[in-house]
């Protein structure tokens, strides 16, 4: 597992204030993507405003019509709403899911917290079944973790 590697170039990432928020997110989008070959898509989605659902901010992997997702709809949909991660193994087991690919056979969402408020999550696609463990999670939460703090400063 390249987690412990890729932290200080996700923190370098994180840490440049001469790129915006949104470049710096696309850039780890694209550090998780290219480094961890089960990866195949990987987006930040946010709470849209005060909107009950969530906007897609930043990405790495193919185009996704679903730009806007609902809450309580799909995985990501799922997650705004229980504000606890969501790994699918098997995507097509579940009857909540939303297909952004064909290709998809897993996905992982954790959700983002800032102060105590769930205010987005990371997604990540795979087309690899049930790739995912435990220590994609706590990747993920110490991802989100980072981000937080750019997000606050």
């Amino acid at each position: 597992m390249p987690f412990q590697k890729l932290k200080p170039e996700i923190k370098t990432i994180l840490e440049d204030e001469n790129l915006s928020i949104d470049h710096r997110l696309s850039q780890v989008c694209e550090v998780l993507k290219e480094n961890i070959p089960y990866y195949d898509w990987v987006g930040f989605y946010f709470k849209n405003g005060d909107k009950d659902e969530l906007k897609l901010r930043s990405f790495a992997g193919e185009p996704t019509d679903h730009t806007i997702i609902p809450f309580g709809k799909g995985i990501c949909g799922q997650v705004a709403v229980s504000n606890k991660n969501f790994v699918v193994p098997d995507v097509k087991a579940q009857n909540n899911y939303i297909a952004c690919s064909i290709h998809v056979k897993a996905e992982i969402v954790v959700p983002l917290f800032l102060k105590g408020e769930n205010i987005g999550q990371i997604d990540i696609d795979s087309h690899t079944p049930d790739p995912f463990s435990r220590e994609d999670e706590e990747f993920l939460e110490w991802v989100n973790e980072k981000v937080a703090e750019v997000l606050k400063a």
